[in-house]
């Protein structure tokens, strides 16, 4: 089971359950074309905002494979909603996890997504075990690509035509880190 009872720090953030107060700040996010050109939705309205919000405040543990997780990044400094990282539980038998994150355009290239989503792993392969974590992006999304790399996570796939997004065939990238790889790069 993970489960995140109390705010977890970083360098410079805060990582938390999502609150019903967060609706502004992820709507700000989820509604811009500029975040949402990548991923399989498009900008979200308001009302979808808040059927979002809702999900993410319901599914703050994880108890068995499928579930998803939800974890608002906030930078510690000022208090204000930067981000929004996914975690799955895909398996337990094979103890396989993946990840994701979403953050505001304002807050790109400063190392954010990278901290948090370091965070997002330790809670992984310390907090459930894990064996392997992967990350999966859009071909086109190189940013997304560069932070998985960062984080340790190999590309092991380039899935030509994977997928119809937005109208378009595009191609899949696939990452993955095991758990004795991340283990060496935390010493």
């Amino acid at each position: 089971m993970l489960k995140i009872d109390e705010p977890l720090r970083t360098e410079r953030l805060i990582l938390r359950p999502f609150a019903e107060g967060d609706l502004d700040a992820l709507h700000a996010i989820h509604s811009r074309e500029d975040v949402t050109r990548y991923l399989y939705l498009e900008p979200r309205d308001r009302a979808e905002c808040a059927e979002a919000l809702e999900k993410r405040v319901a599914g703050m543990s994880i108890t068995e494979p499928g579930q998803p997780l939800a974890i608002a990044v906030v930078l510690a400094e000022t208090g204000e909603l930067i981000g929004d990282l996914y975690f799955e539980w895909l398996s337990s038998e094979h103890r396989k996890a993946e990840i994701g994150f979403v953050f505001h355009p304002d807050h790109y290239g400063r190392g954010y997504a990278t901290e948090a989503a370091r965070e997002l792993l330790r809670l992984g392969f310390e907090g459930l075990g894990l064996h392997r974590v992967i990350g999966r992006c859009d071909a086109r999304n190189t940013a997304s690509a560069a932070v998985l790399g960062k984080l340790g996570l190999r590309q092991e796939a380039r899935l030509r035509e994977n997928e119809i997004v937005k109208g378009a065939w595009v191609d899949e990238l696939v990452f993955a880190i095991l758990d004795r790889e991340w283990r060496a790069r935390r010493v």
